[in-house]
């Protein structure tokens, strides 16, 4: 576990190549984000070997060190303070460069949430002793790491394409956004706890205020992020898409209809954003440095603005209200084959990134409903690939490295984080990954049944999935609607194991290649004449 973050701080930065490396520093839930000028200076396998380290991810152009929840906010201010330091700290701080402690030991690691999708750290095989047969290397885990690890790679190189230069921008303008939605969401559970068993009816109001102001003003926030991400000034954008949330626009009519504060919410704000970006652009690129610094901003607001007013508002409140309608329409009315194939195929987005195109979707829902639908049937998928997990550790017990690999990632996976266990188990080995998805897709189909049922299950922020989410449930009574996730939860655990357990691993595959009392190999395995059989 990471007890002191400078000294974690300090170990990092050598290794990604020090301050003169280090372009930009951020961090989400989990993940230091790191922009770094020369990618070949970075020491992977010492990164991974520091304690307190869960994975390092290369997503486009940001480098990754995913640390956990809670940690990794501590760890990004010191890293930060040593970059203004240019590098420095005091000896005590400091880690060897291969991860290990002054006194030479390795530092333990600890397991815990993470949102990226990650090549795990994983323990060093054990020795076998004299004369015993060992297991083929395609069964240990730091083969399966490093055939994680080429698959995750020819991915990436697969899907370098628009599509996914696209929505990593998607997640980069909300992600951020990420750790407001969880303490709103969770402020706005409380008040309505309190509410339903009428407690503290003076404080409620003051809840409720703190947990709506965010999502009144998340447009602004959208649209600052946006004008950043796609290389405007990001006042600008988020003056921009502040229009969409002004009262005023009350008395604006487009298309014969008058517009309502909030229409087309962080759709809107989106479009918006990127329209006054590349109005801003081509403003500079054409303005005289006298009068850029007036016109330009001007007509970034003005252009932009009415643009926004007359067209976009319009548009994208079409299409946030069609959301919202089909999520609705899909639970009620299919709700069991819906959860059956959004459960079952949540894996492979994970796996593609193209879970990233749910962001937008799932704040709009947020948004207009105050939960989205989605996410808890979602969530399921991470409930069926704990469930693999488990049977792959009961079947290959004798796989001691495979073993510690999946005792690190399992809290991760039990809080919705399955890419831990993704990369270094269950694609890796094939068949369990497909096994998860059954899982996923079971744990789907019961929470989608409920839903046609009556008892709708939502959340009302983004981010936490698994036992994490639990605070964050909504819908009809909070009892019920925790009772029916809890229940999707147990289904995807208990299918995702029995389908790993009987049809994810080969025959065999649990057996050990020698006796483990004597340390020989079995008499089936010795040369020569095999035993008779006993009448």
């Amino acid at each position: 576990m990471i007890k002191e973050p400078h000294a974690t701080a300090a170990a990092l930065l050598p290794l990604v190549g020090g301050p003169a490396n280090v372009t930009s520093v951020a961090h989400c839930m989990t993940r230091l984000r790191l922009g770094l000028a020369d990618r070949s200076r970075v020491d992977d396998e010492a990164l991974r070997a520091v304690p307190g380290v869960l994975g390092v991810v290369e997503d486009g152009a940001s480098y990754q060190v995913v640390l956990g929840p809670g940690v990794v906010g501590r760890v990004t201010a010191a890293f930060e303070t040593l970059l203004a330091a240019g590098g420095t700290g005091t000896a005590d701080d400091r880690a060897d460069g291969d991860g290990r402690n002054g006194d030479g030991e390795d530092g333990g690691k600890t397991a815990g949430a993470d949102d990226a999708s990650v090549t795990p750290a994983v323990a060093p095989a054990v020795t076998p002793a004299a004369g015993t047969t060992v297991a083929p290397a395609a069964d240990t885990a730091d083969a399966l790491a490093r055939r994680g690890a080429e698959l995750k790679a020819r991915q990436k190189a697969r899907n370098a394409t628009p599509l996914k230069t696209a929505l990593r921008r998607v997640a980069d303008i909300f992600v951020p956004l990420i750790p407001a939605l969880i303490g709103c969401g969770i402020v706005a559970g409380i008040a309505g706890l309190l509410t339903n068993l009428r407690w503290l009816p003076g404080l409620t109001p003051a809840l409720t205020a703190l947990s709506s102001a965010f999502m009144a003003l998340i447009a602004v926030f959208v649209g600052h992020n946006t004008a950043r991400e796609f290389g405007g000034t990001p006042v600008l954008g988020g003056a921009v898409a502040a229009v969409v949330v002004y009262p005023g626009v009350a008395k604006v009519t487009a298309f014969g209809t008058a517009l309502a504060p909030g229409q087309g919410g962080v759709l809107g704000a989106l479009a918006a954003a990127v329209l006054g970006t590349y109005v801003e652009k081509w403003c500079r690129a054409r303005l005289p440095g006298t009068l850029d610094v007036l016109l330009t901003p001007t007509l970034t607001v003005l252009v932009s603005g009415l643009l926004t007013l007359y067209v976009l508002m319009y548009a994208a409140g079409e299409v946030a209200t069609a959301i919202g309608t089909a999520a609705d329409w899909l639970l009620t009315t299919t709700g069991a084959l819906a959860g059956l194939i959004l459960g079952g195929l949540f894996l492979p987005l994970v796996m593609l990134g193209l879970h990233q195109a749910l962001i937008p979707i799932h704040t709009t829902l947020i948004e207009q409903q105050g939960h989205t639908v989605l996410l808890p049937v979602l969530a399921m998928a991470g409930a069926g690939q704990v469930g693999a997990a488990a049977a792959v550790y009961v079947r290959l017990r004798h796989d001691t490295s495979l073993r510690t690999t999946i005792r690190s990632a399992l809290p991760a996976g039990l809080l919705g984080v399955g890419e831990p266990l993704i990369y270094g188990v269950s694609l890796p080995l094939g068949r369990p990954f497909l096994t998860a998805c059954v899982g996923g897709a079971a744990g789907g189909a019961f929470v989608g049944l409920f839903a046609m049922l009556g008892t709708e299950v939502g959340a009302t922020a983004i981010g936490p999935s698994g036992w994490a989410l639990f605070p964050l449930l909504a819908g009809g009574g909070w009892a019920v609607t925790a009772g029916v996730y809890g229940g999707g939860l147990l289904t995807g655990y208990a299918v995702g194991f029995l389908a790993t357990y009987f049809f994810g691993l080969p025959d065999g595959a649990g057996r050990p290649v020698c006796d483990p009392e004597k340390h020989e190999p079995r008499p089936a395995d010795r040369p020569g004449p095999r035993p008779a059989s006993p009448r």
